[in-house]
């Protein structure tokens, strides 16, 4: 059954090399750039008033590529869902290929069980390569930058590309399990996947440990480091150093009630004669605000407590389609 599955799938697994390839020489490449340049940029610290500006252009140098790349290789699991995964079980139920063997000795579980086993390690090894190649790109920027928990990056670097490629693989051999069609399946695979993709980091992720709950005062320097405030009294931009900030209240009152929007409104627009500029005005009003964060002390917390998450399911899936053949009309 080994040698039969292996036989099935060769021609997949060379496409995916060859695929592969141009990806891993792309992250050789911008992994050596990148170490130049860090490098490069890092001797200009020997001047203290000039090392911030030398990082902070470094990361402009570095920051969109990186992204893209992250973003490449958060979409490489669902492309091992749709190719690899969806069209496992559902091109040989269309064709009726499997008959030929659940007539002979193989149980229908132990098929599905060793298609799984030697596709989703194909699918597995794919992305932990490339996973470790953009960790290791990318290592210098985001030891200046400490963005480790932005959405994108998070889940491009370390553990959850792996475990993501797992999920993608085995929701994909389900979903042709059950809809019996390669091309609907690959369609619903790109579908659960990606809304997967959105809720994560959006929802889940940030409530996956308790966060970390401080009242910050909103001083006039405080309001200038912000990026900018609505005039519903919201906060846009604030930031606590090493940490990713998972929520942050309205403008508070030194009594701890929301302050009324017309008083922020007319710092925003009519700031009072003799009051300096908005930010000024706004930090005369004594207000503050609750700021949840995760330290990045927590980022393999993170890291560790996602990826089981993510491999759970897997095996969830993995065990439902296990039960369901069982039960699988010819």
């Amino acid at each position: 059954m080994l040698w039969l599955s292996w036989r099935q799938f060769r021609t997949q697994a060379l496409v995916g090399v060859v695929a592969l390839a141009p990806l891993a020489a792309l992250l050789l490449f911008t992994g050596l750039d990148i170490r130049q340049a860090y490098d490069r940029y890092r001797s200009r610290c020997a001047v203290a008033d000039r090392c911030l500006d030398a990082m902070s252009q470094f990361q402009d140098d570095y920051r969109t590529r990186l992204l893209l790349l992250a973003l490449l290789l958060a979409v490489l699991p669902a492309v091992l869902g749709v190719f690899w995964g969806a069209p496992l079980i559902a091109r040989e139920l269309e064709t009726g290929t499997q008959r030929l063997v659940w007539n002979q000795s193989v149980t229908r579980r132990r098929w599905l069980a060793v298609k799984l086993l030697v596709v989703g390690l194909g699918s597995v090894l794919v992305a932990a390569l490339a996973s470790l190649l953009l960790t290791w790109a990318a290592s210098p920027y985001d030891e200046v930058s400490g963005e480790r928990f932005g959405a994108l990056a998070f889940g491009a670097r370390n553990l959850t590309p792996v475990a993501y490629a797992a999920l993608a693989f085995v929701l994909g051999a389900v979903a042709g399990l059950l809809v019996r069609r390669t091309v609907p399946a690959m369609a619903l695979t790109v579908l659960a996947f990606t809304l997967l993709q959105l809720l994560m980091p959006n929802l889940v992720r940030p409530h996956l440990v308790a966060p970390v709950t401080v009242t910050r005062p909103m001083t006039a320097g405080a309001f200038r480091e912000l990026r900018g405030v609505g005039a519903d009294a919201t906060v846009k931009g604030l930031s606590v150093p090493d940490a990713w900030v998972t929520g942050t209240s309205k403008l508070l009152t030194a009594g701890g009630r929301p302050v009324d929007a017309r008083t922020v409104d007319t710092c925003l627009t009519r700031p009072p004669r003799g009051a300096g500029d908005t930010a000024d005005c706004l930090g005369a009003l004594n207000l503050h605000v609750t700021v949840a964060y995760q330290p990045d002390s927590r980022y393999w917390s993170f890291q560790w407590i996602e990826s089981a998450g993510c491999l759970a399911l897997a095996g969830l899936l993995a065990g439902f389609g296990l039960w369901r053949i069982q039960r699988q009309v010819c």
